[in-house]
């Protein structure tokens, strides 16, 4: 949850919080419009030769990595239907990036959204990871029920009055 502060010398409190402990929206009404992005990232492991199923096109239920941006798209544009106190966003720009790596065989996805907008849109490149990362899963599952999802976070933000935020990857599970 988003942590507010408004003092240096007061601990922070959760934005997401009425003064006696209800879930409540925010009100982005008097903040100012600016730019903004965010980056996350996700992964999908699997066995090595599911790995070369979906490298080589050849699932029966068609392209996965063609599906899965597909649903990534869809995902962050549905983002407010999904997570119940996310103020719905004018959506400028929503990325999805693939890349297949051995070792273990895993799919990497990236997503990258940006808006112009009173609120950032870190959940909405969380949400097109996991669609996507499902999507996956959804597709190979009849030749491996072994595969993995996770983890799943943000990479990157720009922009708002918290200003920017950088990892510089996720971990690589061996699972």
């Amino acid at each position: 949850m988003p942590v507010k502060t408004s003092r240096k010398d007061e601990p922070p409190t959760l934005t997401h919080l009425d003064p006696t402990g209800r879930a409540r929206m925010v009100d982005v009404g008097t903040k100012r419009v600016t730019r903004r992005e965010a980056w996350a990232g996700g992964t999908v492991y699997m066995k090595p030769e599911t790995l070369e199923r979906v490298r080589a096109n050849s699932l029966q239920k068609g392209d996965v990595l063609g599906v899965a941006k597909v649903a990534g798209i869809l995902a962050a544009k549905k983002t407010p239907d999904w997570i119940p106190l996310c103020h719905p966003l004018q959506l400028t720009q929503i990325e999805l990036i693939f890349q297949a790596a051995d070792d273990p065989a895993r799919i990497e996805i990236q997503a990258q959204v940006q808006a112009r907008d009173r609120t950032g849109v870190e959940m909405e490149a969380l949400t097109a990871v996991a669609a996507a990362a499902l999507t996956i899963y959804d597709m190979c599952k009849a030749v491996d029920r072994g595969l993995i999802i996770g983890p799943i976070g943000l990479l990157r933000k720009k922009g708002g009055k918290s200003g920017s935020y950088h990892r510089k990857k996720l971990p690589v599970i061996r699972p």
